[in-house]
């Protein structure tokens, strides 16, 4: 019984053929079917049937010990990835997938101090919008990406970083400049650079809960349009406050009404993530749980 021929049997079973786990494993067809033959006969059981139509098939006791085989090879897999982080020997690559305002405001640091204490890590950047950046998870483009919360359709597993507020934006002439705060019911006859795509629906909850109807003058999808729209006096817009504030030529205000928006980070899988990713999480997770206990407690 040895972890090379779970490796070879997990693999069989994964591809659904000999031949394909030979091709993967770079070994001979025979090799494959020995290893598998020889599981077999030393414990004394038919693991595989192999059918005609129906192709290869787990026997009772080849279902059941399956299960005790992959967690065996998973572990002895996480074993090597953290003795090879931690002696430093891995020289891998994170890919990140970020959108413009994380990019800006919370990216940076968590690279600097990740790359203080991992120096031989390398990153690869993605920037896209919101729902690419889904995709990319999905597909594996990328192993980590910043994303949006609440999400109830999501099925990554997500490390929450802050809570961005909504704010309304002006341009330099604009009333709101006197007022300390902006309530919704002052924002019924201002033109509104309406954003679309994922944090539109934030936006339509303030007005909902308020009762009220925006005056929308444009619908624009890009963050940097619609904060050039609004310096050159085209409207106001309401949007999360890391990018708004970080805009020049526009002002930013609370609005009497709160709405938030959490960033996370989020990887498709904790589990299966490579050693790299699993410390970036956690690293990432350090740095900002203060933030969390303070939202905790708004």
């Amino acid at each position: 019984m040895t972890i090379a021929r779970f490796e070879i049997f997990t693999k069989v079973i994964e591809l659904g053929s000999f031949t394909k786990a030979a091709a993967a494993l770079n070994l001979t067809q025979s090799a494959i079917s020995h290893a598998v033959a020889g599981l077999e006969a030393e414990w004394g059981v038919t693991l595989l049937l192999r059918d005609r139509k129906r192709g290869l098939l787990l026997t009772e006791v080849g279902q059941k010990t399956l299960i005790h085989m992959q967690d065996i090879v998973n572990s002895v897999n996480k074993i090597k990835q953290e003795l090879a982080l931690v002696s430093n020997l891995e020289a891998g690559t994170i890919r990140i997938g970020s959108f413009t305002s994380a990019s800006s405001a919370l990216l940076p640091r968590l690279i600097a101090e990740f790359h203080r204490k991992y120096p031989h890590i390398e990153f690869v950047f993605y920037e896209g919008t919101y729902e690419e950046i889904e995709e990319w998870l999905d597909t594996g483009v990328v192993d980590i990406g910043f994303v949006l919360q609440p999400n109830e359709h999501t099925t990554f597993h997500t490390t929450p970083l802050i809570k961005d507020r909504m704010v309304v934006a002006f341009g330099a002439d604009h009333r709101f400049h006197q007022l300390p705060v902006v309530d919704i019911q002052q924002l019924e006859s201002e033109p509104m650079i309406m954003p679309k795509g994922v944090y539109r629906s934030h936006v339509n909850d303030l007005f909902v809960e308020a009762g009220y109807k925006p005056c929308i003058r444009f619908e624009v999808m890009d963050c940097n349009t619609i904060a050039n729209m609004v310096q050159e006096g085209l409207g106001i817009t309401i949007g999360p406050e890391l990018f708004l504030t970080s805009q020049s030529g526009i002002t930013t205000r609370h609005l009497t009404q709160l709405k938030w928006r959490g960033i996370a980070l989020a990887c498709p899988s904790l589990p299966s993530a490579a050693p790299a990713v699993r410390a970036f999480l956690a690293m990432a997770e350090d740095i900002y749980k203060p933030a969390q206990a303070e939202d905790k407690t708004v």
